[in-house]
């Protein structure tokens, strides 16, 4: 399901998936079929980890990351499941074709 929130976001952010939903910065947004697949990716990486354990492990990663780089956007940017989403957004079969944990090869 999307949905638009423009009031959301911070900066140059435009998309994020919270399960079971796609949140947009704009309606316009809705016709951006590669970053609705990005974010489609980041849905089944929720669905496979069972939605909580995704979330923290997201953050986890975002902050050492983050420390590791000195630098929130690169942390952000180097977060495994951001580069499968990244590597593989421009496939619109992704989704449906990818294997189990698939951002693992990612860390």
């Amino acid at each position: 399901m999307i949905v638009v929130f423009k009031h959301f976001f911070y900066s140059n952010y435009v998309g994020l998936s919270f399960w079971p939903f796609i949140i947009l910065k704009h309606d316009a947004l809705k016709e951006d079929a590669v970053l609705i697949n990005h974010e489609k990716i980041h849905l089944r990486q929720q669905i496979e980890l069972l939605i909580l354990p995704f979330y923290i492990i997201y953050v986890t990663e975002w902050l050492l990351r983050s420390l590791w780089y000195l630098n929130f956007y690169r942390g952000y940017q180097n977060i495994s499941f951001e580069q499968e989403a990244y590597h593989n957004e421009h496939d619109m079969d992704y989704p449906k074709k990818r294997k189990i944990f698939g951002f693992i090869k990612y860390l």
